[in-house]
């Protein structure tokens, strides 16, 4: 990750929430635990489908890849956020702010890809039962996960590509608590309107294009299943609530971030707490108060585990 020579910045300042001593231990408090809550939600989703035979289907597969993403898009920022909160100056480096920024765009890619290949799950189980089983095969889930890393590394790698190679010679602080394309770029000693362009029709474009294809693809399966059952949408609203629910989660920061990228106020921190912290906590929440299935085998693995305990 060399930089042209008349790059001089080799570390940049994190701004964060400017706050005192008490109020920083406080939030230091609530993000651990609720980063404990992501570790800990996710991975039991994650051994709970490897290990439980009765969830080895296309949708858990898919669930499983969803949680390992969670926590790996979680741990690229907030470890270092919750040790700089003490700290009056929030350092990274230059290298270190690249290495971060790319792989939340590649897992923010794979997770894109993966709700959309969720979403065709639910299409292909309500919409065509009987071909459920041909269609979404073991093939087809692994397709959906291998192209969500290409898609997630393409569209990381087409922004990175230009902005490695612009000067960064004069400001160095970014107001934020992680590092990111569209603050980067303010920072850079050039004319930055085309790479804040740049930047606002890649990320911007597939965030968009993602959530209104998803939104769509939900509003199709329940105005097929209104046609089939004369109006009763229970049963594919109770099937779809936490897939919708996950994606106006994951999305809405995700628009106000990269469709307008380039705000004055700082309203991207708050929004980098939801997109961060609260979506990939309530997660596993969401999946498991909603799912029939999961509920079932957490009851079963109880009683198992009484029953070892008894005898």
């Amino acid at each position: 990750m060399d930089r042209p020579n008349d790059s001089v910045v080799s570390e940049f300042v994190l701004l964060g929430f400017s706050t005192s001593w008490e109020i920083a231990l406080f939030l230091v408090l609530i993000f651990s635990l609720l980063y404990l809550g992501i570790i800990l939600g996710n991975l039991f989703i994650l051994f709970l489908v490897i290990l439980d035979s009765h969830l080895h289907s296309p949708m858990y597969f898919l669930l499983a890849n969803l949680s390992l993403i969670d926590v790996g898009l979680s741990s690229t920022t907030v470890p270092k956020m919750i040790t700089d909160l003490p700290n009056k100056y929030k350092i990274i480096s230059f290298k270190s702010c690249m290495t971060q920024t790319c792989f939340i765009h590649i897992m923010g890619g794979v997770e894109m890809v993966l709700l959309i290949a969720m979403a065709f799950d639910r299409y292909t189980a309500i919409c065509k039962p009987l071909h459920y089983s041909n269609i979404m095969n073991s093939k087809i889930c692994i397709s959906f996960v291998i192209t969500g890393w290409v898609a997630g590394v393409i569209h990381a790698m087409s922004q990175f590509a230009f902005i490695i190679n612009l000067p960064f010679c004069g400001p160095n602080k970014v107001d934020s608590f992680y590092c990111d394309f569209p603050r980067i770029i303010k920072l850079a000693c050039t004319d930055a309107a085309k790479f804040e362009f740049i930047v606002a029709a890649n990320s911007g474009f597939m965030t968009m294009g993602t959530f209104f294809l998803l939104i769509l693809s939900y509003i199709f399966i329940l105005v097929t299943v209104w046609k089939r059952s004369s109006g009763d949408l229970s049963k594919a609203f109770v099937t779809l609530s936490a897939h919708i629910t996950v994606v106006v989660l994951f999305f809405t920061p995700c628009i106000f971030l990269y469709v307008w990228p380039f705000p004055t106020s700082t309203v991207d921190k708050y929004l980098f707490i939801v997109d961060f912290l609260i979506t990939p906590t309530l997660n596993p929440s969401i999946y498991t108060l909603r799912n029939k299935d999961i509920k079932v085998d957490i009851k079963r693995l109880n009683k198992e585990g009484h029953y070892v305990r008894f005898c």
